[in-house]
């Protein structure tokens, strides 16, 4: 079951979130983090997939402060206006909403809770990590990650990258690794940007599918 809710950000600020819930009592809470395309499709499949594992799972849309109801597709002038988003988009505000999100899920559920986020979300999912209380955390191919490689995580966190991606340099990853050691990190070759994605040229089905086993079996592990 889904539906769309409204939540209160501690500024004030109210967003929109679409909450996929499971058939049964949910094993945990899950906040799923947007990339620069808004809560569209992709971001609603991903959040109804982790429902039917058991979780309450809540995409809140983060755009909200810069635009209301982005979804969008994944090249052409889309592609254009999901970057010039970002641009506008506050990394601080953006993780207040994302907290907002944990707190619904917490509050519905009473059970640990904890983040996924791709690409935008991926590296929202590591300063959620470093910055908020997730009791978990995974990201999918987080741009720029390296530039917070300083932050310490204070939960679990599990990272996902492609080999192919031309969005983000090894050495960014490699920042992270660096610093943290014990933070998994997951390489797949023959993986470009966006490879969890089945709406986007670069998807992978392999890694897809190996990526989102890994991702579950940590989720499990430590919001269970």
């Amino acid at each position: 079951m889904s539906e769309t809710v409204k939540l209160k950000s501690v500024d004030g600020h109210e967003l929109d979130a679409y909450v996929a819930r499971p058939a049964g009592e949910p094993i945990a809470g899950l906040v799923v983090i947007q990339e620069i395309f808004g809560v569209n499709q992709h971001i609603r499949s991903v959040a109804d997939g982790y429902a039917k594992d058991g979780f309450l799972a809540v995409a809140p849309a983060l755009f909200d402060r810069v635009e209301r109801g982005v979804q969008l597709a994944y090249d052409g002038p889309e592609s254009q206006k999901g970057m010039a988003l970002l641009q506008k988009l506050d990394n601080e505000e953006a993780l207040v909403d994302v907290n907002a999100a944990l707190k619904y899920v917490r509050q519905q559920t009473g059970k640990k809770s904890g983040v996924i986020g791709y690409c935008l979300g991926g590296l929202l999912a590591w300063l959620s990590a470093t910055r908020l209380r997730p009791d978990a955390a995974v990201g999918y191919y987080a741009g720029r990650i390296g530039n917070f490689a300083s932050e310490n995580p204070m939960a679990p966190v599990q990272l996902h990258f492609g080999k192919l991606d031309t969005h983000i340099p090894a050495e960014q990853v490699e920042k992270v690794h660096q610093a943290h050691p014990e933070v998994e990190i997951n390489w797949y070759e023959n993986a470009g940007h966006g490879f969890n994605c089945d709406m986007r040229a670069s998807y992978n089905p392999e890694a897809s599918a190996l990526a989102r086993s890994r991702a579950l079996a940590f989720l499990k592990k430590h919001l269970t």
